[in-house]
């Protein structure tokens, strides 16, 4: 979802996004709706036939677009009443609600929240492309009737830790299984329920249970022991039915019994939870396969993702392998070494060092060595001052000691390392001091930060795998769990088969590219998802008249000039208009130095009135300066940047030359390739009317930052038919809010009134500028969300979408296809004849899965939509994309979509 270099609007944004008129002089098509499949039995959405008449059912490729009838001599949106804005508002409720509607002259109720929508089912199943056959890593379960049975539990006092509540209820499910649970085997979540198949002996009981404090448990002094008696309170919540999920699975109800196959979810992960360190869905452990240090003081567990689904073949435990980075468990003053590289630990360390540390070790536990039992703690900060010169008061509230000399006369330890800061414990008002070379990080705790480009680096080298490696690998997986040999699992009647579930697939054709004619080669049709440039040309070049080079490497310091000249070279032979000399010197800058040189570069070119068009920029050797270059050229100065690495730009490698020329004449507006389909009008419900294609995520700060804003993005194409400039346009708001704020809004001004405004309107009006017509047909792909908030995102995205075509014009209702793409899912397609594979293992480029293992109802799929550039990694087996449809007033089929 990138587009650089769109045409119709630039880079920017547009100055009067709040003022765009969609004139009907010039405005084609965007007419009236075609009819929704009478075959659905769902009412038309279309717009109202007053204004938009419906179009003619087959349009050949050279029929113009129909234009539509001026409805007024002004089309300038006017501001509606508060009962209009609710107007549309109900309008867009009914189409997303729950149920069918039922023949009725009562208006239809609109849902009161996202949880009563529902999604649109799926129209049919697609028949395009090479049947074949795939299998994926969900194992089906069977669940015999059984009479489940969901009770809450309270513990007092209240622990927030899952792992410890874990500890309280199997301690009272092993004192009391037989006596007060009718020899039950519960499943437990780790916080306020409990599940069993079959009724307890009671409605609602409570039980007294002791623990031993971990930290002193081991201890022989009965001084040093310590009992926690906890009260365990267990009631009666619900019955969850089985039968009414069998129904569903049998699409014999539209709503999804959640709670049902909670209870089953939760039975299959209780035994993994009590054995294996736990991390959202996933488990991970030394035991599930090797581990590795990552640098900085941090390793990687290897471990394996479980989630119970419903699909269409009915359950499936879906698991797939995992890593995750966790703290070596390691003394504190190693873990100072490894992370600041820094071996001397007798200096004190620098302000920038300790605050390094402090956030890296803030929250970590760590157990003292130098107690006669085991006690861990958490620290909470560093001391600002070496433990040297650190003293506190003792508990008489008279004396006065260091912290060296106490842990000299108490324990007789003499700290060695005295000018390293003390960790801190306890609280701030009452801090305990503890000697880094004392404590030890305890294993098994998760590194929530995000991993450096080093650390990323050596994560996917580790856990690079091939296709027929990882499904060994989710093989073993299952064989570890044994849940046929799970006593649980048993009770509950609950049967995993250990054999993947063999999948029906389809090939979709490759779409056929267009190139330009004065090439050898004027179009292609991609093979195994790949192709070249050789015997091409760009079918659209950019110009370029200024430009020059900064080179920040070192070690490639006096290359950047025949580099640069056979860029230009390159530009030029692909069907660019290159100017082969540099506006401005090019130069070369120390890495140090990055904002003077960016600066002067900029300072230069725009006092010669010679602004640059492309900066050309060779990165430093080291890595990490990418952010900083790109942050400064795009936000600050406002120059298109292309950034190369050194050591692949100083092969001078032909390949290399070509995509650097490719990304190049996108970013200055050109266009590298079109689809031929869409040159000849046959891409099915885009080529036919005017269509916007809209792209939309939000990315959130990494995690540690609790302030930073989340920024939202949104790209739309600029031109149609062809559909290949993009423009975009992106917006700051709350942390980690995945719902886009600023699709559509209103201010009240003063002297103008309601203006209207927002990212879609924006774009909407760029659209219109650059192609002179209005879209009749909007597709909108959302990325990042997760199906939690599916309803939520539709919910309110949906109408700021309404409302922004609403304010252009009235009675403007083009109709919307709301797309959500997935690609952090856990559905891993494997081939099943190796010689129907790409060149890496993986399941063919086009692949599509629309049976088997989709949503018994909704309308969604897997498609495998280009081929893997390496051997399959950890996080992806090549790039199975997840697509649910989430609300479509058009009428879009199976087929028709995944070819578009």
């Amino acid at each position: 979802m990138s587009g650089r270099g769109g045409g119709g609007g630039g880079r920017g944004r547009g100055r009067d996004s709040g003022r765009g008129q969609l004139s009907p002089s010039s405005t084609r098509g965007g007419g009236g709706g075609r009819g929704r499949d009478s075959r659905r039995g769902r009412g038309s959405s279309g717009p109202p036939p007053s204004s938009h008449p419906p179009p003619p059912s087959q349009v050949a490729p050279t029929q113009p677009t129909p234009s539509v009838p001026a409805t007024s001599t002004a089309l300038a949106y006017q501001p509606s009443s508060s009962s209009g804005a609710e107007s549309l508002s109900r309008e867009v409720s009914q189409k997303l609600t729950l149920e069918p509607q039922a023949s009725t002259t009562a208006p239809p109720i609109p849902p009161s929240s996202s949880k009563a929508i529902r999604f649109p089912p799926r129209p049919g199943l697609g028949t395009v492309g090479r049947k074949c056959r795939v299998r994926a890593n969900h194992f089906l379960v069977n669940v015999a009737d059984n009479d489940l049975h969901h009770y809450d539990v309270s513990i007092t006092p209240e622990i927030t830790s899952k792992r410890v509540n874990r500890i309280i209820m199997e301690q009272l499910i092993t004192s009391y299984k037989e006596s007060h649970l009718g020899h039950r085997c519960p499943a437990y979540d780790g916080r306020k329920s409990l599940y069993t198949a079959g009724a307890l002996p009671f409605d609602s009981k409570e039980f007294v249970v002791q623990l031993i404090d971990e930290d002193r448990g081991h201890s022989s002094s009965s001084s040093a022991r310590k009992e926690r008696k906890f009260k365990v309170a267990i009631k009666l919540a619900s019955k969850p039915d089985l039968h009414y999920l069998q129904e569903f699975l049998r699409r014999r109800h539209y709503e999804c019994p959640q709670e049902t196959i909670q209870v089953l979810d939760v039975v299959l992960r209780a035994k993994p939870s009590e054995n294996y360190t736990v991390v959202g869905r996933s488990f991970f452990s030394p035991q599930l396969g090797r581990k590795g240090e990552l640098g900085n003081g941090i390793e990687y567990w290897m471990g394996y993702y479980q989630s119970l689904r419903p699909i269409q073949m009915g359950l499936s435990l879906n698991i797939d392998v995992s890593a995750r980075s966790f703290y070596e468990p390691i003394l504190v003053t190693d873990f100072v070494v490894k992370h600041l590289r820094h071996a001397n630990l007798s200096k004190p360390l620098s302000d920038q060092d300790r605050i390094k540390v402090k956030k890296a070790l803030k929250g970590v536990k760590v157990e003292l060595s130098h107690m006669e039992y085991a006690k861990t703690c958490k620290i909470v900060s560093i001391s600002r001052e070496p433990i040297s010169q650190l003293t506190f008061t003792l508990d008489d509230k008279r004396t006065n000691v260091s912290v060296v000399q106490y842990f000299r006369d108490k324990y007789n330890i003499v700290v060695k390392y005295a000018s390293l800061p003390a960790l801190q414990c306890g609280s701030e008002a009452k801090p305990v001091y503890l000697p880094m070379e004392l404590c030890r990080i305890v294993g098994g705790q998760r590194y929530t930060k995000k991993l450096n480009e080093q650390q990323v680096r050596v994560l996917l080298k580790a856990t690079c795998q091939r296709p027929h490696d990882r499904e060994e690998n989710i093989h073993r997986m299952v064989r570890i769990n044994n849940f046929q040999g799970d006593e649980r699992v048993n009770e509950f009647g609950i049967q995993v088969q250990n054999e993947p579930a063999l999948v029906d697939a389809r090939v979709l054709p490759p779409p056929k590219l267009k190139y330009h004619d004065s090439g050898r080669e004027r179009s292609v049709n991609p093979g195994l998802g790949a192709w070249n440039m050789i015997n091409k040309k760009m079918v659209n070049g950019g110009k370029v008249d200024f430009w020059t080079c900064v080179n920040f490497s070192l070690q490639y310091a006096n290359m950047s000039e025949d580099f640069c000249k056979e860029l230009v070279k390159m530009c030029n032979s692909k069907g660019m208009v290159f100017c082969q000399t540099a506006s401005i010197r090019i130069r070369s800058s120390r890495p140090d130095r990055i904002d003077q040189a960016l600066s002067d570069v900029y300072k230069e070119s725009t006092g010669l009135k010679r602004p640059l068009q492309l900066l050309i920029i060779i990165l430093p050797d080291q890595i990490g300066s990418y952010g900083k270059i790109k942050r400064i050229c795009e936000t600050e100065l406002g120059i298109v940047s292309q950034c190369c690495r050194p050591e692949p730009a100083a092969k001078f490698s032909i390949q290399y030359f070509e995509n650097l020329a490719l990304k190049i004449n996108v970013k200055v507006g050109g266009r590298n390739t079109v689809l031929d389909d869409a040159i000849q009008r046959r891409i099915p419900l885009v080529s036919d009317y005017p269509t916007i294609i809209f792209g939309a995520d939000v990315t959130h700060p990494q995690p540690g930052e609790d302030s930073t804003s989340s920024i939202a993005a949104v790209v739309a194409s600029m031109d149609w038919p062809e559909v290949t400039k993009y423009r975009g346009v992106v917006s700051a708001q709350p942390h980690r809010e995945e719902i886009i704020q600023d699709l559509y809004k209103t201010v009240q001004d003063p002297q103008k009134g309601v203006v209207h405004s927002g990212m879609i309107r924006e774009l909407l009006v760029a659209f219109f500028k650059s192609t002179g017509q209005k879209p009749y047909r909007i597709i909108f792909y959302r990325d990042g969300v997760s199906e939690g908030q599916f309803s939520q995102v539709l919910l309110y995205e949906m109408d700021a979408i309404r409302k922004a075509c609403a304010s252009l014009q009235e009675g403007y209702m083009p109709r919307v296809t709301f797309v959500v793409v997935q690609k952090r899912h856990h559905t891993r397609l494997f081939p099943t004849d190796r010689s129907q594979t790409d060149r890496s293992g993986n399941i063919q480029a086009g692949t599509v899965v629309d049976t088997s293992i989709c949503h018994p109802t909704e309308f969604d799929f897997y498609l495998n939509s280009h081929a893997g550039i390496q051997v399959c990694k950890v996080y992806s087996v090549g790039f199975h994309s997840a697509s649910c449809i989430l609300c479509s007033f058009s009428s879009l089929s199976s087929t028709r979509l995944r070819r578009g």
